[in-house]
């Protein structure tokens, strides 16, 4: 598929093979899980899920979560997910359960050159704090969770480009718009000029509608709805009023 996007395309998923199939393509950039993804999926190993899907997408970046909620458990966690690959992002919520601020790990851990993707961010205030703990340098990337605050009826790209406006004043740091809709919201987040936007294969695949004739798809859904009523054999007996 060729885009005249700037953004990077994610694939945010934890089917094994989805992950083969969407590796193959050059345009998607990098993947993304989490732990409810991978329950989802079935998964019941976490190492093995992860060192398979590392297998399968080559050099491309992906993020593996850690479930820990103390500040030791996430430390060790994260360093023990960071030592599974090179091109791998240890995913830290930007806070535990308790709501308490995750800042002192990501700090740590950014300190010891784990790359990192700090997810679970709501807020500009949330952006400011992690931050302050990223590293220049290191590689990192920034989650926003655009969709989900656009699900609370809130505008999500006035927290967008102010989120922009702090990540670029770290060197190595990615926004990344998480948990888009729909296909808009990838057109969204290119024109914020968010770095990465994760998806599922679902959303990715309609990128194949962008420019699409309004007309020629109005008749093509016309189409479908008559078809399927055809299909499933419906009637509707009239009465001649006439």
């Amino acid at each position: 598929m060729q885009t005249s996007l700037k953004v990077q395309l994610y694939v945010d998923g934890a089917d094994l093979r989805v992950i083969e199939k969407m590796a193959q393509f050059d345009w998607i950039k990098g993947f993304t899980t989490n732990p409810s993804l991978m329950r989802k999926s079935g998964t019941t190993n976490y190492r093995e899920f992860a060192l398979k899907s590392l297998q399968l997408i080559g050099t491309k970046p992906i993020s593996f979560e850690i479930f820990a909620d103390d500040h030791q458990g996430m430390l060790d966690q994260g360093l023990e997910i960071a030592s599974w690959g090179g091109n791998v992002y240890v995913k830290i919520p930007v806070t535990n359960t308790k709501g308490e601020s995750t800042a002192k790990v990501i700090k740590e851990l950014s300190q010891k050159g784990v790359k990192l993707n700090v997810t679970a961010i709501f807020t500009v205030e949330q952006v400011k704090d992690v931050m302050e703990n990223l590293q220049n340098n290191v590689p990192s990337i920034v989650s926003v969770f655009a969709g989900r605050i656009a699900d609370t009826g809130i505008d999500p790209m006035p927290i967008m480009k102010q989120s922009k406006e702090l990540t670029k004043k770290c060197a190595g740091c990615e926004l990344l718009w998480a948990s888009p809709r729909e296909v808009l919201n990838v057109f969204q987040a290119d024109e914020v000029g968010c770095d990465i936007i994760t998806a599922t294969p679902d959303i990715l695949n309609k990128l194949s509608l962008s420019g699409k004739n309004l007309t020629e798809f109005s008749l093509e859904t016309v189409q479908i709805f008559y078809d399927d009523a055809i299909a499933a054999g419906f009637e509707i007996i009239t009465k001649n009023i006439h």
